[in-house]
């Protein structure tokens, strides 16, 4: 044998192992959110909120609360330093700003199948629309991180952090270089929820921007 015989089926052998220890990695961080996930009905946490710009400062820090159930029901409540509330009710998504006394709605669709909020919301699989792409531990938490399938969505990546298979972290990268940075605190998994926090009502003098429809009752 050659010595660039011998190069390159070693170079191949490297390669290979890579692949192989790049699927295993990624199969990892598949079963890691399938086990968050896979038996998930309802959650409940406090959380932080930090926003870096592109240079990594931080430009804004906020703080609230998030209930989750399953199938697309979520009620993301900011209270510091400004309040702000995001319901999803099965087939909409409102957004109420006080300060503005403005309400924003959306119909849930396709173009939402991929955010992270309906990541822990939804009822597809986590191979549908999500790509695992690399897993990783430090001494905060095991890390998953993924990337979005379709190309419609409003970030380029999201990664998970696990501390003993509870949902601790989780940071998403958007397409003008921030990052936003949740840290749960008090997390309940699959907690009885009451139905109405599901369900949005317009307060009354706010204006809505968007097809409100009449808004789901939560089953």
């Amino acid at each position: 044998m050659t010595i660039q015989s011998f190069a390159r089926r070693t170079i191949a052998a490297l390669f290979l192992s890579l692949a192989i220890a790049n699927a295993q990695a990624a199969d990892d961080g598949y079963q890691r959110v399938d086990r968050l996930l896979g038996n998930l009905q309802s959650l409940q946490a406090d959380f932080k909120q930090t926003l870096t710009d592109s240079k990594g400062e931080v430009t804004e820090q906020s703080s609230g609360t998030i209930a989750i159930r399953r199938p697309n029901r979520f009620r993301w409540e900011y209270r510091l330093p400004h309040e702000q509330l995001m319901v999803a009710d099965g087939t909409r998504i409102w957004l109420f700003d006080p300060d503005l006394e403005q309400v924003t709605v959306r119909r849930m669709g396709d173009s939402l199948s991929a955010t992270p909020a309906m990541l822990l919301s939804g009822d597809g699989k986590l191979a549908d629309n999500f790509t695992v792409t690399k897993t990783s531990q430090d001494a905060a938490a095991q890390w998953v991180m993924m990337e979005p399938k379709r190309n419609d969505t409003d970030f380029k990546w999201v990664r998970l952090g696990f501390a003993s298979d509870v949902l601790k972290y989780m940071q998403l990268a958007d397409k003008l270089g921030q990052i936003t940075t949740l840290e749960f605190d008090n997390v309940q998994k699959n907690p009885s929820l009451d139905a109405s926090l599901f369900v949005f009502e317009v307060p009354e003098g706010a204006d809505v921007i968007g097809d409100a429809g009449t808004a789901a009752s939560a089953p």
